[in-house]
């Protein structure tokens, strides 16, 4: 439809009025300056904000209304932003402009979990700013960020200060994968304890022992151990020398963040870790049953390729060859034992609920905390932190970072010690009903439509045992 008006034209008598006509508008159908009408520009609007540019042109031409990606671009751009109003409970947390580059701050009323504003960048300075301007917030929700908690403390002293549990959960569980890290060798059952040397061992030598010795030969000569050993070294020495991290970086060609890691470590061995636990391959389920196959005879690698592609094994014939090499020399297999549990597995196992792990893997948990009272103690440690954030018990913190700093847990260490200087909201979080869930899904990039939808995602938790050596059932 073709809707023609006759509209009155105005002169104006001012010679200095840079505009000499006005042109008469008829409320809800004609505006300045303009090439559609307000109800077509709300429609076009409406379509951009719900499904974006090429999608919304694509809709508004299925509609009658033909335009293009770069219009509704535009219009979305010329949205005046919406009052930001009274705020008493914020959410902050970064996002990025350009990942690994670029980051600001965005800014949530955690009352609507609506975003309100964002920060160019993450800074202390640019948060106070924004709160000093806005008054009236009574709860900051935030990470675990310095600058963070820093911006809140100047532009917002009389608010308190919350830390959000999935962040205390999740640096848990970096300090738990390294403590466990640390007692690696416990995870090793008697069947994969390297036996004692016979007295006729130079006429019959222990296979064992040997492929033991072989892997470990393997690893250590892997490129990336090699690098990593003389970075190390050389990170040492220059430090050692007097220069700073900044200047060995620089002369090194590395990352500051590698050179303060490498600066940190005691020792090269921790660095290793990682790469001598690695990532299980394809063919690491298939070891006992192919140690099995070759002591009853079967030392055809054709043949048993075969029979574990059967299986489900996807991995190359080269990886198989080369792993029956070492057989095929000394003309035996080690025992078929079932391989030891990974590090990351046992850390997934120490912070899930039993009740959301299989039988098998909470035989095998037992199994490990049975052998090695040093991680029975952390999985205990780690269950009254899980009952401590779940049931909102943040009284419990100093006895609880009390009964971590008794035992020999270095790692854990670090982590409670990083509590205490953060104490006031790590025990407002462990102890209110806010936290940074809704902040944590927008900045994600995630719609935020339903108070369900809105809701933080429920945390892993675990019983507190009653003694230190069960798992919690």
């Amino acid at each position: 439809m073709v809707l023609w008006l006759r509209m009155r034209r105005f002169f104006c008598d001012n010679e200095t009025c840079s505009a000499r006509t006005f042109a008469e508008q008829v409320d809800g159908v004609t505006s300045a300056h303009a090439r559609r009408s307000p109800r077509l520009r709300g429609m076009l609007e409406s379509i951009s904000l719900a499904v974006a540019a090429c999608a919304g042109a694509r809709l508004a031409g299925r509609l009658g209304l033909v335009t293009g990606r770069d219009t509704l671009l535009r219009l979305v751009r010329a949205i005046p932003d919406p009052p930001i109003g009274p705020v008493t409970v914020l959410g902050v947390d970064d996002f990025a402009f350009k990942r690994r580059n670029t980051y600001g701050s965005i800014l949530l009323d955690m009352a609507t979990h609506r975003p309100i504003d964002l920060l160019a960048d993450r800074t202390a300075d640019s948060l106070a700013e924004w709160l000093r301007a806005h008054s009236g917030v009574t709860i900051v929700c935030r990470d675990r960020a310095g600058a963070y908690a820093e911006g809140a403390r100047l532009g917002a002293p009389d608010a308190r200060q919350v830390a959000d549990r999935w962040h205390l959960w999740h640096g848990l569980a970096g300090y738990v994968e390294k403590t466990i890290r640390q007692h690696r060798h416990d995870l090793r059952g008697p069947e994969h304890d390297i036996p004692e040397p016979a007295a006729d061992s130079a006429a019959s030598p222990d296979v064992e022992q040997i492929a033991i010795a072989a892997e470990v030969d393997r690893v250590e000569a892997h490129a990336v151990v090699v690098r990593i050993r003389e970075h190390f070294q050389a990170v040492q020495q220059l430090l050692a020398q007097g220069e700073s991290v900044s200047g060995t970086s620089r002369s090194l060609l590395l990352d500051r963040k590698t050179v303060r890691r490498f600066a940190r470590a005691g020792s090269v061995e921790e660095l290793l870790v990682k790469q001598r636990d690695g990532r299980p391959g394809p063919l690491e389920r298939f070891k006992p049953y192919l140690r099995e196959r070759w002591n009853q005879g079967c030392t055809t690698a054709t043949l048993l390729l075969a029979e574990i592609r059967e299986q489900g094994y996807t991995g190359s014939y080269p990886a198989l060859k080369r792993y029956l090499r070492l057989f095929r020399a000394v003309g035996a297999a080690p025992p078929a034992t079932p391989a030891a549990p990974k590090v990351r597995d046992v850390t997934r196992w120490m912070l899930h609920h039993p009740d959301d792990l299989d039988d098998r893997e909470r035989d095998r948990l037992n199994e490990v905390l049975a052998r090695s009272s040093a991680l029975a103690r952390l999985a205990y440690h780690v269950a009254s932190f899980a009952e401590m954030m779940t049931g909102l018990h943040g009284e419990r913190l100093d006895e609880w970072i009390a009964a971590v700093e008794a035992d020999d847990f270095p790692h854990l260490h670090s982590f409670t010690a990083g509590l205490a200087r953060d104490r006031a909201a790590v025990v407002n979080g462990l102890t209110m009903e806010h936290n940074s869930g809704a902040v944590e899904v927008v900045g994600n990039g995630c719609a935020v439509s339903s108070p369900a939808s809105r809701a933080a995602p429920p945390l892993p938790t675990r019983t507190a045992p009653s003694a230190p050596t069960a798992v919690p059932a």
